[in-house]
């Protein structure tokens, strides 16, 4: 796709303005079939632990239906460089999500448009989400204190820092030399 000389956030402007309507033609079978067609896509990984017979120091073998040849089930040997090159084509991109929602479920005033369906068809309003702490939660749910001492189950525990992991230390030097004089 060609962006020379396009500016494109006037254009996404543009286009978020714009009223969209999304044509979808029938489907060639059943809604039922769509569904479980649509299922395979949306909610699974690219391959289910189960589905992996044998790993060794080489290869992968692993089970697959040959949707081609009437459903069978078969098994497929692969190297592990190409299995994993296949496997790194289902990770998506960050920020990337595989289901979309259009319509009323859409992101962009979804509550309002929620409460609006909700009081047309006379239902009581959501109640609002009590917000509670993680220590509050474990305490109600597990019975577990998560401020008291593992140890001797008697001294209260409290956050003085936190500390976390270092950088490279190429990254460190780098950093250095930019930051001193010269």
């Amino acid at each position: 796709m060609r962006t020379e000389g396009i500016n494109m956030p006037s254009l996404l402007c543009e286009t978020e303005k714009k009223d969209w309507n999304v044509y979808a033609k029938a489907p060639f079978g059943s809604p039922a079939q769509v569904v479980e067609y649509l299922g395979r896509y949306t909610h699974k990984i690219a391959i289910t632990k189960h589905r992996i017979v044998e790993v060794n120091e080489t290869s992968v073998r692993f089970g697959y239906k040959d949707y081609a040849d009437g459903n069978k089930t078969k098994e497929m040997v692969l190297e592990k460089e190409e299995f994993l090159r296949r496997f790194e084509k289902h990770i998506l991109p960050r920020g990337f999500v595989k289901i979309r929602h259009y319509g009323y479920l859409q992101n962009r005033g979804k509550h309002e448009r929620l409460g609006q369906i909700r009081e047309s068809m006379k239902l009581p309003p959501v109640k609002p989400q009590i917000k509670t702490s993680v220590a509050i939660r474990m305490l109600t749910r597990y019975g577990k204190d998560i401020f008291k001492c593992p140890c001797c189950e008697k001294g209260r525990l409290i956050l003085v820092t936190t500390v976390y992991p270092r950088q490279s230390h190429r990254l460190d030097a780098e950093l250095r030399n930019k930051a001193s004089p010269q």
